[in-house]
């Protein structure tokens, strides 16, 4: 190799080491570069906590934490002593899983593999017949992954779902949902109202909603709040000691009615029997406490049964605050109660009955041909129209119109209840100012009704009436609203309403008084009934036998009243053996005999407060008993185990002498007689042991299908005719 060749090579190795150093520069400042750059971009993250706009905290807190919801109970409502009627419960849907893919460990089936077996159980327990369990469980798809049962597989209680479980059968599945239990069936039903499911916001979480009456109206203090737990895990799985945060869940307040469950239950069955004879286009009944006005029973027809939903697509409205209806002659208590305020009526004066002319339009008697020249004391006790009308023109139309307004008509009684209605009055001429005297051409509410009677059985003072006794919270017990009674207005004198509860007497124990039905044995009773034509749809009234509003309001005693019971019935088909007044006698004879006839300790126990009952879990069986007796109430205990494992109801719970309490022991159960027991206190005991309940009738414990001594078993089904006393 010449010298030529030589410098050539060294020159292209200078030139390949220089490029290689030139390249090691390079990549050298790129790793530093991409270093500083991971070095500034894991200080970003370490110092920012995000990447990409996420949180890596709150990431990591979610991939480690197990959030869960705590569902908080919604409130109960309960009658004046503290019976249950809407409670909580947890209901459960079944459904079966058909797909033979779903195995679990060691090959374990997790689907139906004995469809007949299945069949049978599911028909054992639930309203389904095997062979339409069978069919469900063999669908025309074949590649059907699950199925469902319709109507029979929902709404299933805790029990029956226990029962079907027990068989261990494959491919069986239930799904638990938040529901409401009415124990009571059809009870005040458009009073206490019902609810429906509703999604949250922004969640997949359910709630119950109050959707009508008490469980509307009080939505918001029922409603309690959620909760949530917190569990910290460690990257397996496994949670991580000391790791749980709590958020207690705060469930929703308990709403005391007034409701006597006795006189309710009782209402129930003979608005029931009432109706069954007349098939009204709608009834109301409701009895209340003249001095308070609490309402002690309320009901109406049609109605509903809130577990089943029976006849609610009849019975979506509150009848006693959103009907309104011209009154007929019960209005006459208030025309005579204005005319005596204002000195225009003299109980001895006579006019002629049977027509009055008004500019040209006559006013008629029931009985067109009158009665000759009468007082007007026996005009009001013959439920004369002709003699209203007289009144309403001797006070005067401005005198009239006023009092109307003093008993607060044509306004809100403020129930609290949704839809209220204020009612209406025709009342620009001569003849429609003295309709109003007699009830027509003025529409009112049953609740605005029992409220000016207030007046009249309160020597002149009006009180509000009211469904609510108190509110409860129920996590701390403490009384969040009691009742008052509520004076809303002194729209008469004393001595006008005492003369005006002597007509209504007249109207009872006259001869020609014509609610002579109404009497009660010992007692004195004032009364007076109504009948009043209905509108029709053209907003004339109708003329045939059907159309009448027929109604009733009697007090009781009369002297000092103690109770106010009033019933409209609208459109009957009256039976050719009754009348009117008879059957609305039959609701009222017996609601009223019953609330009169309270017996003296619970009167007693009633003026003096509720009991209020202790913990007898871990006393003896005997001790409890005494201690119970004591305070006058009964107590029936379960097992031949000598100490108190369980109680009901539970302690601290409220209750009114005659009431009973379930003790639950050790050892074996024998079944107790339940002759006079009540709904409730079958209800408690089933509960307790595990029983299911098949009733019939209303009222108290006739007959049971479990004898009296008979060993109790778990899954038993106890069928109780019930019957009133």
């Amino acid at each position: 190799m010449n010298n030529k060749e030589k410098r050539s090579k060294k020159d292209d190795n200078n030139k390949s080491s220089q490029n290689r150093r030139a390249f090691g520069q390079w990549l050298f400042f790129i790793a530093i570069a991409l270093f500083v750059i991971l070095i500034l971009r894991f200080s970003y993250i370490a110092i920012g906590g995000t990447v990409e706009h996420i949180n890596l905290s709150s990431q990591a807190r979610r991939l480690y934490t197990d959030n869960k919801v705590l569902k908080a109970q919604r409130g109960s409502i309960l009658d004046a002593s503290g019976q249950p009627i809407a409670e909580d419960t947890s209901t459960y849907s079944i459904y079966a899983v058909l797909n033979k893919t779903q195995v679990g460990a060691n090959k374990k089936p997790l689907y139906v593999t004995n469809k007949k077996k299945t069949a049978k159980v599911l028909a054992k327990y639930l309203p389904i017949s095997e062979k339409a369990a069978l069919k469900a469980l063999n669908p025309t798809n074949k590649n059907s992954f699950q199925v469902e049962f319709g109507t029979a597989g929902k709404n299933i209680s805790v029990a029956t779902k226990e029962k079907i479980e027990s068989y261990k059968l494959t491919g069986i599945n239930f799904i638990q949902s938040e529901a409401r239990l009415y124990p009571n069936g059809t009870f005040a039903s458009n009073l206490i109202g019902i609810t429906s499911q509703v999604q949250k916001k922004s969640s997949d979480i359910t709630q119950l909603k109050g959707v009508m009456g008490i469980e509307s109206a009080f939505n918001s203090k029922l409603t309690g709040t959620d909760g949530e737990r917190s569990i910290q895990k460690d990257k397996f799985g496994y949670q991580l000691p000391s790791s749980q945060e709590k958020k207690a869940a705060v469930n929703g307040e308990n709403i005391y009615t007034t409701l006597d469950t006795r006189l309710q239950t009782l209402l129930e069955t003979e608005m029931t029997k009432v109706q069954s004879q007349v098939h009204a286009k709608s009834m109301t009944a409701t009895i209340m406490n003249a001095k308070t006005g609490a309402i002690l029973a309320t009901s109406q027809r049609p109605t509903f049964n809130p577990t089943t939903k029976n006849g609610i697509s009849k019975a979506w409205n509150n009848a006693i605050v959103q009907d309104t209806f011209e009154p007929g002659s019960t209005m006459k208590v208030f025309t005579a109660a204005a005319a005596i305020d204002s000195g225009h009526f003299n109980a001895k004066e006579k006019y002629e009955s049977g027509t009055y002319k008004i500019d040209g339009q006559v006013v008629p008697d029931w009985q067109t041909s009158g009665w000759g020249l009468i007082s007007y004391e026996e005009g009001f006790a013959r439920s004369s129209n002709v003699a209203m009308a007289h009144l309403e023109r001797k006070m005067g139309a401005k005198t009239w119109k006023k009092y109307i307004k003093k008993f607060k008509f044509l306004q809100s009684t403020n129930s609290g209840l949704s839809g209220e209605a204020k009612g209406s009055m025709q009342f620009t001429y001569p003849i429609d100012q003295a309709d109003t005297a007699f009830g027509q051409g003025i529409d009112v509410t049953t609740m605005q009704m029992l409220q000016g009677f207030t007046a009249i059985a309160n020597n002149g003072k009006m009180v509000k009436p009211q469904y609510i006794k108190k509110v409860v919270n129920s996590n701390t017990g403490k009384v969040t609203y009691q009742m008052k009674t509520k004076t809303v207005g002194h729209p008469i004198t004393s001595t006008t309403a005492k003369k005006v509860r002597q007509l209504m007497e007249d109207v009872v124990y006259k001869s020609y008084g014509i609610g002579q039905s109404f009497k009660i044995p010992g007692y004195r009773v004032a009364a007076k009934t109504g009948t009043a034509q209905v509108v029709g749809s053209g907003g004339t009234y109708m003329n045939t036998d059907d159309s009448y509003l027929y109604s009733v309001v009697g007090m009781v005693p009369a002297k000092n009243p103690k109770y106010i019971m009033y019933i409209t019935m609208k459109q009957p088909t009256l039976p050719a053996t009754k009348t009117a007044t008879q059957l609305l006698d039959e609701i009222f004879g017996s609601v009223m005999k019953q609330a009169l006839g309270e017996n003296a300790t619970t009167a007693k126990n009633q003026l003096s407060g509720k009991v209020k009952i202790a913990n007898m879990v871990g006393e003896t069986a005997d001790t409890a008993t005494k201690d119970l007796g004591k305070q006058n109430i009964a107590a029936t205990v379960l097992g031949t185990g000598s100490t108190v494992t369980q109680q009901s109801p539970q302690a601290n719970t409220e209750m009114l002498a005659g009431q009973r309490v379930i003790l639950i022991t050790s050892g074996q159960m024998k079944m107790p007689d339940l002759s006079g027991w009540s709904r409730n206190d079958v209800l408690k005991l089933a509960k307790l042991v595990g029983l299911q309940t098949n009733f019939s009738g209303t009222g108290f414990v006739k007959t049971q299908s479990l004898k009296s001594g008979s060993t109790i078993q778990s899954g038993q089904t106890l069928s109780v005719q019930l019957k009133q006393k």
